[in-house]
C-alpha cells in the first residue's frame, strides 16, 4: 500500500488548489495558466466554491461578475490575447447560471480557445428527491441540464466522486494546453460533491508545467507543398489565427518578402502582416476588401496557414475562380489541412512557414503578378481613404446616397469615418476589439493593424455580447501595458449585454467603449434588404398606430450614455469629427472605463467586397420583389465549386 503523504480537502478546495499551481510553457516562456477565477455564486456553488476561492484568495484572485456568459467570454478573450497560454476558470451555480455558460463554451470551442468552466450540477447522492432547478428526465435518471455542454466542449467530465479529480484534472489541462484540441473544458460538479472531503495525494498539487508543443512538419509534406508552389504564377497566402498563436508573423513577413507572395488575412488572422508592405493585402472574403478578393479569384495556388477557411473566407466556395487552382494548407489540426483537397502540411504555423521558406529560397513570383498586386492595392487604397476620411462632410443629397432613404438623425459622420478617426488615434500597443454586427467586418476590410495597432476580432462564432467582457480579458492579458484597449460596438450589441462595464469599473480597468449609434441591427438589415428586399424587425423603432406587421414608428429614445454612466463609465457623447478626436485624446490615459457614444449615419456602408454569400432568399413568396432576389441568388450558385 502506498504511503504517499495526503492532504484532506473538499473537492472544491482541491480544484482551486490545483488551479493555482498550473503553468503553461511555450518556448521556455512560463506563465500562470489560470491567473484568476471569475464567477457568480448561487445555491449550487456557494457552499463549495465560494468557500474554496475565499480560502485560496491569496493564490488565485477572484473576479465578481454580472453575467456568467460574459465572464466566460472574458476568459476566451484572455486566451486569445495571450496566445492561448492563459485563461480564466469560471464558476456558476446550477440551472440558469450553468446554462448561461453554454454559449460561451461554444464560442471557445469553435475558436479553439482554452476556457475552464466549473458549473455546479444537481445532487449526486439523489437522496433529496428533485431539487431546485433540476431537470427530470423519465428515460435517463443521470441526465442533467449540464449535459448540454457535451456537444460544445472539447472535454467534459462530471465529478461524482472526490477521487475522480486525481485523473480528471490532469486530463482537463492536457486538453487546455493542446492547441489542436483545445476549447471549453467543463468540470461539472454536483453541489453536494463540492463540499465532500477526501485525502488527496500531496503530489497532485505540486507545480506542474504544461508544454504548448509545436507540431514539427514532415519533410515529405513540405517537399510536396514546395513542388506545388515552385511552378506557381499567381500564388496567394491566406493567413489565419494560427499565425498569431504560433508567433509566426516575423517568419511570415520574411517568407513573403523573399518570395513576393501576397498575404491575405482572415478575421482571426487580422494583423498577421507586420507592416504595410507590398505583399500585404488585408482582409479576404465576404467582409474583405475587393482588391484582395480580385487577386484571390485569379490565384493559381492558395496557401492557407492556420485557418479553418469558413464560408466568409471562401465566399461560400465561390472565391477561387482559377480553373487550375491548387491548394496547400499548413495547420496543426488535420481536419483543416485537408480542406479544399489541399496538399497537407500538419505543422505549427511558424515551423511550417520556416520549412517551406527554406525549400523555396530561390523562388519569387513573376513580375506581372507583382504588378497586378500593386495595381489592385493602389486602387483599393484610394477608395479606402475616401471612405474613412473623417473631414469629408457627408452629403445626404449626393447621387450615390439617393437610393438609401437615409433617416434624419443628428449624425454627421458615417461608421466608416468613425473608424477613420479610431485609426488616426491608434498607437502601437493599442488593441481594438469587435465581434458581431457591422464593426468586425468593417475592421477586417479597412483597419490597418500593422505597426502593432492590434485588432482583436472574434468571428468564428460571431457572438453578440462578447465585446464588452472581451475588453476585460484583453486587459488582464497584459495588465501593465500602456496601450489603450478599445471596444468598438454598435448600439444593438451594446444594449444586448452592457453589464460588464460595471465589472471593469469594479476592477478599475482602463477600457474605452466606442458605441456606434445607428439605431438598429444594421448589418443584418443590410443582409435582409439583399435577401428579402424590405426592412423588417431590425430598425430600433416604436410600434406605430395600426402597425401589426412591423415596427415602423419613430426611432426608440434610448440614452446609451445614461446606461454606461450608470454602470460606472465616464461618458461622453461626441457628434462631429473634432468632438470625437477630442474625446479619444482626452480619455487616452483615463483610469477606469470610458464610454464614447457617437451617432453614425444609418444605412451607409463601406464599399462592398464583391463576394457571394450563400444565404438563400425564399423560393416561393407572395411579395413580388422576392422573385428577382431569388434569381440573382441562383446565378451566384453557378460559381460554387468544391475543390477536392
Amino acid at each position: 500500500m502506498s504511503h504517499e503523504p495526503t492532504i484532506r480537502l473538499t473537492v472544491a478546495q482541491a480544484v482551486v488548489k490545483f488551479l493555482s499551481s498550473q503553468y503553461s510553457v511555450l518556448d521556455d516562456d512560463r506563465q500562470r495558466f489560470i491567473p484568476a477565477a471569475a464567477g457568480i455564486f448561487g445555491h449550487g456553488n456557494v457552499a463549495g466554491f465560494s468557500q474554496a476561492f475565499s480560502q485560496y484568495a491569496d493564490e488565485i484572485p477572484f473576479i465578481q461578475g454580472r453575467n456568467e456568459q460574459s465572464l466566460a467570454h472574458a476568459g476566451s478573450a484572455l486566451a486569445k490575447a495571450s496566445g492561448r497560454r492563459q485563461t480564466l476558470a469560471v464558476t456558476a451555480s446550477i440551472g440558469p447560471g450553468a446554462m448561461n455558460l453554454v454559449t460561451a463554451a461554444a464560442l471557445a470551442t469553435v475558436n479553439r480557445l482554452p476556457l475552464l468552466l466549473l458549473p455546479g450540477d444537481t445532487y449526486a447522492t439523489k437522496r433529496q428527491g428533485p431539487v431546485l432547478q433540476e431537470l427530470e428526465n423519465p428515460q435517463d435518471a443521470d441526465l442533467t441540464v449540464n449535459d448540454a455542454f457535451r456537444p460544445v466542449s472539447a472535454f467534459f467530465a462530471r465529478i461524482t466522486r472526490p477521487e475522480q479529480l486525481v485523473t480528471a484534472l490532469p486530463k482537463a489541462f492536457r486538453v487546455l494546453a493542446n492547441p489542436a484540441e483545445t476549447g471549453a473544458v467543463v468540470l461539472s460538479l454536483p453541489q453536494d460533491i463540492q463540499s465532500h472531503a477526501f485525502d488527496f495525494p500531496v503530489s497532485l498539487f505540486r507545480e506542474r508545467e504544461w508544454s504548448i508543443r509545436r507540431t514539427i512538419p514532415q519533410p515529405g509534406d513540405v517537399d510536396r507543398a514546395a513542388s506545388v508552389l515552385a511552378s506557381a504564377k499567381k500564388p496567394v497566402i491566406i493567413a489565419g489565427g494560427g499565425v498569431h498563436y504560433s508567433e509566426a508573423r516575423e517568419a511570415l513577413a520574411e517568407f513573403a518578402e523573399s518570395t513576393g507572395i501576397p498575404v491575405a488575412e482572415t478575421f482571426g488572422g487580422k494583423g498577421a502582416a507586420l507592416s504595410d508592405a507590398d505583399w500585404a493585402l488585408g482582409g479576404i472574403g465576404l467582409e474583405g476588401n475587393p482588391a484582395t478578393n480580385r487577386l484571390v479569384a485569379q490565384a493559381d495556388v492558395i496557401v492557407s496557414i492556420g485557418t479553418r477557411l469558413t464560408d466568409f473566407a471562401t465566399g461560400s466556395q465561390t472565391m477561387f475562380k482559377n480553373p487550375d487552382v491548387a491548394f496547400v494548407a499548413i495547420n496543426i489540426a488535420e481536419l483543416d489541412t485537408i480542406k479544399q483537397g489541399a496538399v497537407a502540411v500538419l505543422s505549427d504555423a511558424k515551423l511550417g512557414i520556416e520549412a517551406l521558406s527554406r525549400r523555396l529560397s530561390a523562388y519569387s513570383v513573376p513580375g506581372d503578378w507583382t504588378t497586378e498586386i500593386a495595381s489592385q492595392k493602389a486602387d483599393w487604397a484610394a477608395r479606402r481613404n475616401r471612405a474613412l476620411d473623417p473631414d469629408t462632410v457627408f452629403d445626404r443629397q449626393a447621387p450615390e446616397n439617393a437610393e438609401l432613404a437615409i433617416p434624419d438623425t443628428d449624425a454627421v459622420v458615417t461608421q466608416g469615418q468613425l473608424i477613420g478617426l479610431l485609426q488616426e488615434h491608434a498607437q502601437a500597443g493599442d488593441t481594438l476589439i469587435a465581434a458581431a454586427g457591422g464593426p468586425p467586418g468593417d475592421l477586417l476590410k479597412v483597419w490597418d493593424a500593422t505597426d502593432d495597432r492590434r485588432c482583436h476580432l472574434e468571428f468564428g462564432f460571431s457572438c453578440m455580447g462578447y465585446e464588452i467582457p472581451a475588453g476585460i480579458g484583453v486587459r488582464l492579458a497584459d495588465p501593465q501595458s500602456t496601450g489603450r484597449v478599445t471596444v468598438f460596438i454598435g448600439d444593438g450589441t451594446f444594449l444586448m449585454n452592457p453589464t460588464e462595464i460595471l465589472t471593469a469599473a469594479q476592477e478599475n480597468l482602463d477600457i474605452t467603449y466606442v458605441i456606434s449609434e445607428n439605431h438598429g441591427f444594421q448589418v443584418i438589415r443590410r443582409l435582409q434588404m439583399m435577401k428579402y428586399g424590405q426592412q423588417f424587425g431590425n430598425d430600433f423603432r416604436y410600434r406605430g398606430d395600426g402597425d401589426p406587421a412591423g415596427l415602423s414608428g419613430d426611432y426608440l429614445h434610448v440614452d446609451l450614455g445614461e446606461i454606461a454612466s450608470g454602470l460606472g463609465a465616464e461618458t461622453i457623447r461626441a457628434t462631429s469629427a473634432e468632438e470625437i478626436r477630442t474625446a479619444l485624446n482626452d480619455t487616452r490615459t483615463t483610469h477606469g472605463p470610458v464610454a464614447i457614444i457617437v451617432p453614425t449615419v444609418p444605412l451607409v456602408d463601406l464599399p462592398g467586397s464583391e463576394v457571394f454569400w450563400d444565404v438563400a432568399p425564399a423560393e416561393v413568396a407572395e411579395q413580388e420583389w422576392v422573385g428577382p432576389l431569388r434569381t440573382e441568388y441562383e446565378r451566384g450558385l453557378e460559381d460554387q465549386r468544391w475543390h477536392v
